[in-house]
């Protein structure tokens, strides 16, 4: 799993800052990024959209998307990752939705994981099939976002 300090390091010397708006994770991934100390240099904020009218209302995500594909999708992961670094003024926008269990949703099975990075290059969306139970899933999917932040912000692979 990325280092959230070493994360950090590298964001603060790109001067970059991030932004998040997530589903299943409902504030793990946030919490994550406030872990180290001066995590208040480059975290902006964080959303917590679990319902999914939410997703509309605070991170922007299209309503007709919405009701058209549900909440589990890659292109909701995108419109979240967005609308964080937009609607929270961040270098880089991490969004996440999925499946965390114990049933699917939307069609979508458990362990199903949008995670998406929005940044000044444009944005990048990942599936991941995540195995475990519920909390297994959470916590796997919040390394596997950091992870894609970290590829997505250019920082170099960890030795």
């Amino acid at each position: 799993m990325t280092e959230v300090a070493a994360l950090h390091a590298h964001l603060r010397s790109r001067g970059a800052t991030v932004a998040v708006a997530e589903s299943l994770t409902g504030g793990l991934l946030t919490g994550a990024l406030t872990e180290p100390g001066g995590a208040s240099s480059v975290l902006r904020g964080g959303l917590v959209v679990y319902a999914t009218d939410l997703k509309a209302a605070l991170a922007g995500v299209d309503e007709a998307l919405l009701e058209d594909r549900g909440a589990v999708d890659p292109d909701v992961a995108a419109q979240l990752a967005a609308g964080a670094r937009d609607r929270l003024s961040a270098t880089f926008g991490l969004g996440v939705t999925g499946v965390a269990g114990p049933d699917q949703q939307d069609g979508r099975a458990v362990g199903t994981v949008y995670g998406a990075v929005s940044g000044p290059d444009g944005t990048v969306v990942q599936e991941f099939r995540l195995a475990g139970n519920r909390s297994e899933i959470r916590a796997a999917a919040v390394a596997a976002c950091l992870e894609l932040l970290a590829r997505e912000c250019g920082m170099p692979p960890s030795s």
